[in-house]
């Protein structure tokens, strides 16, 4: 065979080779992945009073994710950046496409850096994050505040917060309604309790959600019209409400949490701290007395938990949607009716499958070189026995 013809088959087997490896580990990979989720069904589901008998396309779609963590100009390294965002994005994408969900909720810390990030450092931030979560008009994208977003409670401020709220153009505490369905969206990271400016305003606007959504639960069940106590309450669904916030409520540790998304061994142990891993008792007991939540749903741990206060409100933990955070990140398919609710986890692909494909295909890469060199060596050395040869024999 001609050795250009080698050369050729050589370099066509490496182009396939590093071209396949590629291709699976950056753009195939999230299909089959994600093609294993699927919306719960919610017929026999929990959450609700009786049996909730709508139909399935009444119940509203809802992927809740968390803890993006967007690397910032400063702690972010520029490869690191490159190699998690393009993962969150392609993923996000994927199951925006294969799913459709009717909402998406960013438990909070989308950014980083927003703590400290100058304007124009925001606004790179920003852009990026828009690309990455682009969706269509079919999709609602509602995002919560985090502490890496205006900084934990001692490094909050005014303008931190409203910046904020400005990109997402909402309130960042406040009441979502689809289908019939309350989603409450709290900012945690106000509810130290000490009376600070921020935080008399966030529980300010919280009394005022929970009065309004307990004059709806009451004007329904009076059924004879706005109560006077009521007067000038806005009314929202008679439901309670789904809750949903980055700080988890007041748990010891994350010491009963199972599963593959929880917290490693040698980690579940450790305590809490209050007001810094998870809101406070007092806190915790004042939105559970205020809202009396049919789920909440929170974020900030990096780890998956699930958690059941007074042995009667249920609280999820969502790990990080990011690879800088974990090895195996993952995101909830809720689906919920105006009575009930069904949760499912979506895990993503594993890091460490992407690395030992690449350490796979570098060692493909190897022994086609290697054999190569061995192949051409042989040939080589049978010519010069030909040639050898034939000027003997001359």
């Amino acid at each position: 065979m001609p050795r250009f013809s080698v050369r050729w088959m050589v370099a066509v087997l490496l182009i396939a080779v590093v071209g396949g490896a590629f291709f699976f580990c950056e753009y195939l990979i999230y299909f089959p992945t994600i093609l294993k989720c699927a919306w719960p069904k919610i017929s026999h589901a929990r959450g609700g009073e009786g049996i909730d008998d709508r139909p399935a396309d009444s119940a509203v779609r809802a992927m809740v994710l968390s803890d993006t963590h967007l690397l910032g100009a400063v702690g972010g390294h520029w490869f690191d950046k490159l190699r998690r965002e393009w993962q969150m994005e392609r993923a996000f994408q994927t199951a925006l496409w294969l799913l459709r969900p009717e909402v998406v909720f960013i438990l909070g810390d989308i950014f980083d850096e927003g703590k400290w990030s100058s304007q124009k450092h925001w606004e790179d931030d920003v852009r990026r994050f828009h690309r990455m979560f682009r969706h269509s008009t079919d999709t609602e994208l509602v995002v919560l505040v985090g502490n890496h977003d205006i900084g934990f409670h001692y490094e909050m401020d005014w303008f931190k917060l409203q910046r904020f709220e400005k990109v997402f153009n909402a309130s960042s505490t406040r009441i979502v309604t689809k289908k019939g369905v309350n989603f409450l969206l709290v900012n945690s990271v106000a509810l130290h309790g000490d009376g600070c400016p921020i935080c008399q305003s966030v529980e300010k606007e919280l009394i005022k959600l929970s009065r309004d959504l307990n004059c709806s639960l009451q004007n329904s069940q009076s059924g004879s019209g706005v109560m006077d106590s009521c007067e000038g309450s806005q009314l929202y669904p008679p439901t309670p409400p789904i809750m949903l916030q980055h700080y988890p409520l007041f748990r010891v540790s994350d010491a009963g949490c199972k599963g593959q998304d929880a917290a490693p061994p040698e980690e579940r142990h450790l305590l809490f701290r209050e007001k810094y891993d998870v809101l406070s008792k007092e806190a915790s007991q004042r939105l559970l007395q205020w809202f009396k939540p049919r789920l909440i749903l929170s974020g900030h741990t990096h780890s998956g938990c699930e958690v059941l206060h007074d042995n009667k409100y249920p609280e999820v933990s969502v790990p990080s949607f990011s690879w800088r955070n974990r090895n195996n990140p993952s995101f909830i398919l809720a689906s919920v009716s105006p009575g009930s609710y069904s949760l499912s986890k979506c895990f993503l692909p594993e890091e460490s499958t992407v690395i030992g494909v690449y350490c796979s295909a570098g060692a493909c890469l190897l022994l086609l070189f290697l054999a190569h060199c061995l192949w051409m060596k042989g040939l080589l050395q049978c010519l010069s026995l030909c040639l050898l040869g034939k000027h003997k024999s001359l």
